[in-house]
């Protein structure tokens, strides 16, 4: 990932993602470990974009993206980078165009990665 990318994202701590999401720290574990989020560990801490967040809940269509990235063979942390660093073909960052409502787009493009 490119570090204008990291510099500019928001990054929630396990601890951040209990207070806003308002579950415990095993849930919110489980949600990464079922991929309806992901993260990457930052200077040894697991950290998920806020951005992956709508309404303080995990965005819908990225429980069905991660799991055509995990198919294609992508680990968590290249699915995070791959979903908020610039898409060519999307002409913009994946995560942007699934929160624009393009999910149909972005998994086809994931898809064509495997």
């Amino acid at each position: 990932m490119n570090d204008r990318v990291q510099a500019t994202t928001e990054w929630l701590t396990i601890p951040d993602l209990v207070d806003r999401l308002g579950l415990g720290v095993s849930r919110v574990r489980r949600l990464i470990e079922d991929r309806h989020l992901a993260a990457k560990r930052i200077d040894g801490v697991l950290k998920v974009p806020a951005v992956f967040l709508r309404d303080d809940q995990p965005l819908g269509e990225l429980h069905g993206t991660l799991v055509v990235l995990g198919d294609a063979g992508f680990s968590d942390e290249e699915a995070v980078d791959w979903l908020l660093e610039e898409e060519e073909s999307l002409g913009a960052p994946p995560i942007e165009a699934l929160r624009a409502g393009r999910k149909a787009e972005v998994r086809r493009v994931a898809q064509a990665l495997a």
